[in-house]
C-alpha cells in the first residue's frame, strides 16, 4: 500500500478518531454515540433492541462511518489505534446502549486469523468487505460429535485437482444463515493423526450443497444453526495456510477469540455492572428499601466490581501479548472462564433484583431496559459452553499453566 493510500486509510472515519488525547477522544466518541445512536435506533422496545435487523443496521452505520478496523495497521486499511483507546471505545460504546455487533466473527476472529495467515489475494479480497461490514463471516467449528472436543472433527474434504469437495456437517454455527462467507475446519487427510490431517477453508455460504437450518433458542431468537455440506466444492485458493497444517492455525484463531472477539465484553460488562447497581438503587422491596441495601445484593454487586476490575487489567495484558503476536492460551483461557462464569453471575443478580417480575419474560417485564435484563439472563446461559467450555478451559489452564497431568 502507498503512503497516500496509508495515509487516506488512517483519515477515514470520524475525527475525534485522531484526537491529540484519549480525553478528546472519549469525548467526541460519546458526542457521535449520543447523536448517532438515537437517530438510527428510533424507538424499540426489548426485542427490537436486540433484532438482527437492528443490530447488522448499527454495525453496518458505524462501519460506513469508518470505525471498524480500530487496531488494524495503517497498511491494511485499519487504524492502529492504541490499546488504550480501544478500549474506550469498548467501554463508550456499551454505556450508550449500543447493541452487540452480528459479525463478530468476521471482525473479531477472521479479520486477525487473515492479518497473520493470509496471502497478498487473500487479504485484497476480504478485508475490505470485513471493514465495510459488506459480508457477514460464521465459524464453522462444532460438529454434532465434536464440540468442545474439535480434533475429532469428521467433515471431509477431499482434494479434487485444484478443488475440495466437502461433505459433512457442522453446528452451532453463529449466523450462518445470515453469513456469506464461513471460516471453516475441515478433515483433508482421514489417515493422519487427531490433530493432523486439518485445514482451514474460506467457504462461500453460497455454494451449491450448502444448507443452513436454525436452530431456536430459549430466548425465542435463532443465531444458532445447523449446516450441512453434501457435495460442495471448493476452489483450493480458499485454502487459508498449508494443506493439513490448519490445526495450528485453528488455535491460533482460538486465542484471537478470546482476545479480541472476549476483551471488549469484558469492557462491556464493566458498563453493565454500572446498570445493575442503577437497577438495585431504584428496584424497592415491598417495606420501601432499595434493592442495592440488601445484604446479600450489596455483597454480590461488591464481590462483581472486584472481580471485574480485576478481569478489565487481564484483558490489557492480553491485548498487549495479542498486539506483540504472541497468543497466550493459558491467559486467554482464563479470561474466557471468568468471564463467562461472572458474567452469568452478574445476571443472576439481576434476576433476584427484579424479583418474581422477571419470571415473566422479556416480553412482559415493565421498561424495555428490564425486560432486556431478562432476555440477556437467558443468552448468558450458553456463554460457559460456547467458544469452548469452562471444563475444557479448566484442563487449559491445569495442564499447560499449572503442569498437572492430563
Amino acid at each position: 500500500m502507498s503512503a497516500a493510500t496509508r495515509l487516506e486509510a488512517g483519515a477515514r472515519g470520524p475525527a475525534f478518531l485522531r484526537a491529540d488525547s484519549d480525553a478528546g477522544f472519549r469525548a467526541g466518541l460519546k458526542s457521535w454515540l449520543a447523536a448517532e445512536l438515537p437517530a438510527l435506533a428510533g424507538v424499540r422496545g426489548p426485542a427490537e433492541a436486540n433484532s438482527i435487523a437492528f443490530r447488522l443496521a448499527w454495525e453496518s452505520h458505524c462501519c460506513r462511518a469508518g470505525l471498524s478496523g480500530l487496531g488494524w495497521p495503517l497498511a491494511e486499511g485499519g487504524h492502529a489505534l492504541s490499546l488504550a483507546r480501544q478500549a474506550i471505545y469498548h467501554e463508550e460504546c456499551a454505556r450508550a446502549g449500543t447493541p452487540l455487533p452480528v459479525n463478530m466473527i468476521g471482525h473479531g476472529i477472521v479479520a486477525p486469523t487473515l492479518l497473520a495467515f493470509g496471502d497478498a489475494a487473500q487479504k485484497a479480497r476480504f478485508l475490505p468487505r470485513i471493514l465495510d461490514n459488506s459480508e457477514v463471516w460464521c465459524q464453522g467449528y462444532s460438529e454434532p460429535g465434536a464440540g468442545s472436543d474439535l480434533a475429532a472433527l469428521r467433515l471431509s474434504a477431499r482434494r479434487d485437482g485444484e478443488e475440495y469437495v466437502l461433505n459433512g456437517q457442522k453446528i452451532w454455527t453463529s449466523f450462518a444463515d445470515l453469513s456469506q462467507w464461513c471460516l471453516l475446519l475441515a478433515r483433508t487427510d482421514a489417515s493422519a493423526t487427531r490433530h493432523a490431517g486439518i485445514s482451514v477453508l474460506l467457504v462461500d455460504m453460497s455454494l451449491q450443497g450448502v444448507t443452513c437450518r436454525p436452530i431456536r433458542q430459549i430466548t425465542g431468537e435463532a443465531d444458532f444453526n445447523e449446516v450441512f455440506f453434501d457435495n460442495v466444492r471448493v476452489p483450493a485458493s480458499a485454502r487459508l495456510g498449508p494443506e493439513n497444517g490448519g490445526w495450528r492455525l485453528a488455535m491460533a484463531a482460538a486465542n484471537f477469540e478470546r482476545s479480541t472477539y472476549f476483551v471488549p465484553r469484558v469492557v462491556r460488562m464493566q458498563a453493565e455492572l454500572e446498570a445493575l447497581i442503577r437497577l438495585a438503587a431504584e428496584r424497592r422491596q415491598a417495606d420501601g428499601c432499595a434493592m442495592l441495601e440488601v445484604p446479600g445484593i450489596r455483597a454480590a454487586i461488591t464481590d462483581l466490581g472486584l472481580k471485574t476490575h480485576a478481569m478489565r487489567l487481564m484483558a490489557e495484558d492480553i491485548l498487549v501479548e495479542a498486539e506483540r503476536g504472541q497468543t497466550s492460551g493459558v491467559s486467554s483461557s482464563t479470561l474466557k472462564l471468568l468471564w463467562s462464569e461472572n458474567h452469568q453471575r452478574l445476571f443472576d443478580v439481576a434476576m433476584e433484583v427484579l424479583g418474581p417480575e422477571a419470571a415473566l419474560g422479556p416480553q412482559e417485564v415493565s421498561g424495555a431496559a428490564q425486560g432486556r435484563w431478562a432476555r440477556d439472563y437467558l443468552w448468558t446461559r450458553a456463554e460457559t459452553i460456547l467458544a469452548g467450555t469452562s471444563e475444557v478451559h479448566r484442563n487449559i489452564i491445569a495442564e499447560r499453566g499449572l503442569g498437572l497431568p492430563k
